[in-house]
C-alpha cells in the first residue's frame, strides 16, 4: 500500500471529507486530493501533523513495505509497563486539566499523550451526557481499549472534583478513578469486575446523600 491510498484509507476511517480533515490540519482541500490521487507528497512539517492526527508512526506512511494501523500485527507489552505509562498519560490529561488536541470528528474533544513510541488518545463527544473511547498504542499496533458513557444528574456536579478524583487511579484499578475518594461533601464510588484483559465497571459522584453523576465503561487488551 502506497502513501496516497493509506491516508485516503485513513482518513474514511475516521469519516472525514477532504475539505474536513484539511481544515484540521492547515491545508486546502486541493493539496489533500493531490496526495490521495499521488500528485505530491506532503512536506515533513504536515507529515508530522497527519502522523499526530492519526496516530501513527511517519515510517508507516510513507514506506510502501508497511501497511496502516488497522492491518499492524499485534505485540506484547509487559503488563506493568502498559499500567503505569496509562496513569501517567491519564493524569497528564483529563485528569490533569490538560489541553485538547484537533478534533478527529465533529464537536469531538480529543487529548493525546506519548512516551516514545507508547500513545494514548482519549476522544469524547458532549459534555452534561457524554460518550467516548480510550486507547493505547505501541507503535502503530493498538494495545489497550475502553468505551465509556456517563451523565451529570444534578447542577450540584463538580467538574473539578471528578478530574481530582480521576487523577487517584491507582494500578489495581486503572481505568477510572479509586474505588473510593472523599473531598468535602463530595463522594466518588467506582466498581470494577474483571481484568485488565476484559473489565466492566460503573462510577458515581454523590454531594451528600445526592447521586449527582454517574458513568459506565468496559473494555480490554486488542488482540
Amino acid at each position: 500500500m502506497q502513501f496516497f491510498e493509506k491516508i485516503q484509507a485513513l482518513r474514511k476511517e475516521r469519516g472525514l471529507s477532504q475539505e474536513s480533515f484539511a481544515e484540521r490540519i492547515g491545508v486546502s482541500r486541493q493539496a489533500v486530493a493531490k496526495w490521495e490521487s499521488g500528485e505530491s507528497l506532503p512536506e515533513i512539517d504536515k507529515l508530522m501533523l497527519i502522523s499526530d492526527f492519526f496516530m501513527v508512526s511517519i515510517d508507516s506512511l510513507v514506506k510502501d513495505s508497511q501497511a496502516c494501523s488497522s492491518h499492524a500485527a499485534p505485540v506484547d507489552l509487559p503488563h506493568d509497563a502498559v499500567v503505569a505509562f496509562l496513569l501517567r498519560a491519564k493524569k497528564a490529561t483529563y485528569a490533569g486539566h490538560g489541553g485538547e488536541t484537533t478534533p478527529s470528528r465533529p464537536s469531538s474533544h480529543d487529548l493525546a499523550y506519548r512516551e516514545g513510541d507508547l500513545r494514548y488518545y482519549d476522544t469524547y463527544l458532549g459534555g452534561l451526557m457524554f460518550a467516548g473511547e480510550e486507547a493505547l498504542w505501541k507503535g502503530d499496533v493498538p494495545v489497550w481499549s475502553m468505551n465509556y458513557v456517563g451523565r451529570t444528574l444534578d447542577d450540584l456536579f463538580s467538574g473539578d472534583f471528578l478530574k481530582e478524583a480521576l487523577s487517584h487511579a491507582s494500578a489495581d484499578i486503572p481505568y477510572r478513578g479509586p474505588r473510593l475518594y472523599k473531598n468535602g461533601d463530595f463522594t466518588y464510588h467506582c466498581r470494577v469486575d474483571g481484568s485488565f484483559d476484559w473489565y466492566e465497571g460503573t462510577e458515581e459522584i454523590f454531594a451528600g446523600d445526592r447521586k449527582v453523576f454517574e458513568c459506565r465503561f468496559h473494555g480490554g487488551s486488542i488482540r
